[in-house]
């Protein structure tokens, strides 16, 4: 990866003095800036022949200011990773010998964490257009409290779209709407713990705030294996019910392969288990032919659950359930009496599905992130190649392996880059059975489009 000095923001003011004086206003230079915080830790230098192009001085007093430095600790060098500010502890104010300038990193100014996508490309004129033709539709008492599934026309919209698009098994009786994936893991959660579960079993890698639900409803996580083919499903035992992310994991971003499919549902129908199966990017695959929800091989074991917090925005606090039959009325008292999901939005998005406006948005959506995604990968591979892209068939986010020990201080120079975004080691179950990754999860669905450019490159410039 080559930056140009420019590109840094440093001005060293060099003035011609000869070959020791140049190497010595250059070193004095490069060492101001990293003692003031000019230049962060973890920072990547230019290359030494690129440097030395920007100031007009031969390459041999880049390279010799450059080894002083790395003598000196101030810099690391090692062998296709180029130069970098070494990790070195930063003087509190008023020690001796700390500088008087201290730069420290604000609020960031672009995030890549993962889970949300691109809000200014929100449909705002077709979404506008759904919720007048829907209110106008409305019969009077679909505004009064309605029934705790959700409203009918939603529910019909929701079974039909899953059966045509994602493979499920459904009929409007069988789907709950929800305020979100979270509410329906809070409704999930109590049902298990009321019909006697206590533990259920999670994947190695995930968001810990779906295990906190779980917790707070009084059930314990334990975390399935994850090898080189994914989750393992095979080793589920008496546990009451498991969570997965089966089209495309989270966050490392590969399907569960079909002999663990199987597993997983043989499992659930000999115990008796259940499977939450959370399908939350299935519209968006790239590569090939979507994979299936899991739900289709098996209705009376698997609860579906989806939302429009990826394919339109989290904002909107609509999602849906699709429950077998024997769960129904249980999930349906959990609920309550009245329906918790506000009416209008449900009937917009009823109508904005029915239309074919949601189809429509999702295309071009699906294009959108796919430029971005070869975009990404692209960039990595000509300025980083020692890292390698993957989980990239489908979804918003991509995961960046990174070479053993620089996860932590690859984070932290994306933060000094104005970027907002987690290491691996964020998503990992604390009683995770996989050897440690070092890698990035990058969501590359959240930076609209004008500042997309920007983002790259600063990620770039971060990498090692």
């Amino acid at each position: 990866m080559a930056d140009s000095w420019a590109n840094l923001g440093i001005d060293l003011h060099l003035e011609p003095a000869g070959s020791s004086g140049l190497r010595r206003g250059l070193t004095d230079a490069l060492r101001d800036a990293v003692r003031t915080g000019r230049l962060a830790p973890g920072t990547r230098l230019p290359s030494s022949r690129t440097l030395a192009a920007d100031l007009g001085i031969a390459r041999n007093t880049v390279a010799e200011a450059y080894a002083d430095l790395v003598a000196e600790g101030w810099l690391t060098a090692r062998q296709g990773s180029g130069t970098r500010v070494a990790e070195r502890p930063v003087p509190a104010p008023g020690a001796a010998g700390a500088p008087v300038r201290r730069r420290t990193p604000g609020r960031p100014a672009h995030s890549l964490v993962p889970g949300t996508p691109d809000l200014a490309a929100f449909p705002r004129t077709e979404w506008l257009r759904a919720a007048r033709r829907a209110l106008t539709r409305a019969p009077n008492d679909a505004l009064g409290y309605g029934d705790p599934r959700g409203r009918p026309e939603l529910r019909t919209a929701v079974a039909e779209y899953l059966a045509r698009v994602r493979g499920v098994r459904a009929d409007p009786g069988s789907v709950l709407i929800t305020a979100g994936f979270s509410h329906a893991l809070r409704l999930l959660g109590t049902v298990l713990r009321g019909r006697g579960a206590r533990t259920v079993a999670v994947e190695s890698y995930g968001l810990f705030v779906h295990h906190d639900l779980l917790a707070a409803s009084g059930l314990t996580t334990t975390a399935l294996p994850y090898d080189e083919l994914g989750t393992d499903t095979r080793p589920l035992g008496t546990e009451g019910a498991v969570l997965l992310t089966p089209a495309h994991q989270f966050p490392m971003g590969t399907p569960l392969r079909p002999d663990r499919r199987a597993a997983v549902v043989d499992w659930a129908r000999r115990t008796g288990g259940l499977i939450l199966e959370d399908d939350y990017d299935g519209e968006f695959r790239y590569d090939r032919q979507s994979v299936g929800a899991l739900q289709g091989l098996d209705p009376d074991h698997v609860v579906y659950l989806g939302t429009a917090s990826k394919s339109l925005a989290p904002g909107l606090r609509l999602g849906w359930m699709v429950v077998p039959p024997a769960l129904l009325a249980e999930l349906t008292a959990a609920k309550g009496h009245s329906d918790t999901v506000g009416v209008l939005d449900q009937l917009t998005l009823a109508e904005f599905i029915a239309s074919g406006a949601y189809d429509r948005h999702v295309r071009a959506a699906r294009q959108r992130y796919r430029r971005r995604r070869d975009q990404l990968a692209a960039a990595v591979a000509d300025r980083a190649p020692e890292v390698t892209v993957t989980g990239i068939a489908a979804g918003l986010h991509a995961v960046l392996r990174l070479p053993p020990g620089t996860e932590r201080a690859v984070v932290q120079a994306a933060h000094w880059q104005g970027l907002a975004l987690h290491g691996l080691a964020f998503y990992r179950h604390q009683l995770a059975v996989a050897e440690p990754l070092e890698a990035l999860v990058v969501g590359y669905g959240t930076p609209p489009d004008s500042t997309w450019p920007t983002v790259l490159e600063a990620l770039c410039r971060a990498l090692p």
